[in-house]
């Protein structure tokens, strides 16, 4: 399986506007992040992990030329609000979304043109919404949807074969610890170094990380007080910072 970080940042995104400090203005090309994203591609399939606002601009830097799914751990703007953009590969068909209940309603309500019978001229995206809770077949892969929290909300974090994606978390549940053994690749939000209450601080990440014992662990979410070329200096071996394009293939 080929994977692809459309955006690594936090709600944000780095640089931020107005903000001067030194990630903000540096030239690193790993310090600019989009908000967090993922593509994924196996068995000539695309599924794309969440939809933030600079989607369509991810999508034409990753070249990607056909959606053939689409699933969202939760409905926070930086997650979702990029939907309308996937409605140019939907004119054959719909594409199947996949999400846990709160989300597809929440979606629902918050592009309710998308979900109304309406003039057929002027595009919106088609989509045939599922609900998932247990794990589930797509294209072949079986994926193992993870309940997290992201502060007080539950969101979901997602396991595909060897590799595992969880973008927004501050708590991981005992059972979801459960269902992360024997991974090859794991992708797990490390918002900054101080503590924060929706999210997981980097030390709080690199400690799940460690029980977690994937032979190899991304970091992404990160916002602007984290730069690059600092930051992953401080990390364990095995453990290192995602950017924006970064690619994987990860053995399923």
């Amino acid at each position: 399986m080929k994977v692809t970080f459309l955006g690594t940042g936090a709600s944000s995104g780095t640089p931020v506007p107005g903000c001067e400090c030194a990630v903000c203005r540096s030239r690193n090309p790993r310090d600019n992040r989009m908000r967090p994203a993922l593509l994924l591609e196996w068995k000539g399939k695309h599924i794309i992990i969440d939809t933030p606002p600079e989607l369509r601009l991810q999508l034409l830097s990753a070249k990607v030329k056909k959606i053939d799914a689409i699933l969202f751990t939760h409905c926070h703007a930086d997650h979702v609000y990029g939907m309308d953009d996937v409605r140019i590969f939907c004119r054959e068909r719909k594409i199947p979304v996949f999400a846990d209940r709160t989300t597809l309603s929440e979606l629902k309500s918050v592009f309710p043109y998308v979900f109304k019978r309406t003039q057929k001229a002027g595009g919106k995206p088609r989509l045939r919404l599922t609900s998932v809770e247990k794990p589930f077949k797509l294209f072949g892969m079986t994926i193992t949807p993870l309940k997290v929290f992201h502060g007080n909300k539950p969101a979901k974090g997602f396991r595909l074969g060897n590799f595992a994606y969880i973008p927004d978390c501050n708590r991981i549940p005992e059972r979801t610890f459960s269902l992360l053994t024997g991974l090859h690749t794991l992708v797990l939000d490390a918002l900054r170094e101080t503590p924060s209450p929706t999210h997981f601080s980097l030390p709080e990440s690199i400690s799940a990380a460690t029980r977690i014992k994937a032979e190899n662990t991304w970091f992404t979410h990160i916002n602007h007080t984290m730069g690059y070329s600092v930051i992953r200096k401080k990390l364990p071996e095995s453990m290192d910072l995602a950017y924006d394009q970064l690619q994987l293939n990860i053995p399923c």
